[in-house]
């Protein structure tokens, strides 16, 4: 794959899905090694939360409709009181711990990612120890992008949620439900696309933190600016991810929790689902790691590549280098 800075700015839709799945198939070892080693705990750390939080929970309930039944002061009310908050404590040690290993699985992976494309781009040797080496230099910036991305995304959904409650109030004394339902389905259309457009911004803000040394606010305003003119591809293929994402869930659940066909077609579906899964949310890390160099492109910025072909790391700089040739 030959790819000049001239060609990176033509690339649409369809121009940055092929590039990300020519850099899979290309480098198909590493990128298996990252999805083993790190996408594929990412996943099971989810399964197993889920599956230890079912369980908690239906036990605290047993326990609180047995509490809730028995004599206060008693020593089996007791007994059953301390395990209630015996089974709430371990509720919440369990999700804290989930929390932990999601945001630790998710930094390796999009760092190791990132990296191993801006030196593919680069033209340097790579190999999955080398990418996993760039972690401890950039995790701090990585966080505090990632946290203030979450925070970005709460405090919008509270000022959806302040939004539709003030328009139901304005709405409410209109006779017409088809008035109702269409202002409805605009509200809930701007909120779905304010979302995916703080998604979009997050998540290269995310890249920009790990070849760029800036982080947080800085690397959040710096998206914001360097998507312009390249919003609507990073949107439909956001969307695509979300949609295809869906769309294995719905099957999943379909053949798994519904109980459809037989035990052995069941197994089968749900092995593959697991596959697409991990090639989908493989396929987006590398896609946006290519928006970054393709919206750096677009806006001519130029990217200092020397400090990746350095053997110490160093975070590249926005005005330094342009893109060289790269053969893949």
């Amino acid at each position: 794959m030959d790819r000049e800075q001239e060609a990176m700015q033509l690339l649409g839709f369809f121009g940055v899905i092929k590039e990300s799945t020519k850099l899979i198939f290309t480098w198909r070892k590493i990128f298996s090694q990252i999805t083993l080693a790190l996408i594929l705990p990412f996943y099971f750390t989810i399964l197993a939360h889920t599956k230890i939080s079912n369980f908690l929970m239906a036990k605290i309930q047993l326990d609180q409709r047995a509490l809730d039944h028995a004599i206060a002061g008693t020593p089996r009310y007791e007994m059953l009181s301390n395990l209630v908050i015996s089974d709430i404590i371990e509720l919440r040690l369990s999700t804290a711990a989930y929390f932990i290993l999601v945001l630790i699985f998710s930094l390796l992976s999009t760092s190791t990612v990132v990296y191993t494309i801006a030196c593919v781009y680069t033209s340097r040797p790579i190999t999955f120890g080398r990418a996993m080496s760039i972690v401890p230099k950039v995790w701090k910036r990585l966080v505090v992008t990632f946290f203030l991305g979450f925070l970005a995304i709460f405090v919008y959904l509270i000022s959806i949620a302040v939004t539709t409650l003030i328009c139901f109030l304005l709405f409410q004394p209109l006779h017409s439900p088809v008035i109702r339902v269409t202002l409805g389905f605009v509200l809930l259309i701007l909120s779905l696309f304010g979302l995916v457009y703080i998604s979009v911004i997050w998540h290269l803000a995310g890249v920009i933190s790990v070849l760029e040394d800036i982080y947080g606010v800085q690397a959040m305003f710096k998206s914001k600016n360097l998507i312009k003119g390249k919003l609507g591809i990073s949107i439909a293929i956001s969307l695509l991810l979300a949609i295809g994402s869906t769309a294995i869930h719905i099957v999943f659940r379909i053949f798994m929790a519904s109980g459809y066909g037989s035990g052995f077609l069941r197994f089968g579906v749900a092995a593959l689902c697991f596959l697409f899964l991990l090639k989908l949310t493989l396929l987006g890390l590398v896609a946006q790691t290519v928006i970054y160099f393709v919206c750096k492109s677009h806006h001519d910025e130029n990217i200092n590549k020397s400090a990746l072909l350095l053997e110490e790391y160093v975070p590249l700089q926005a005005d330094d280098v342009s893109l060289e040739q790269v053969d893949v």
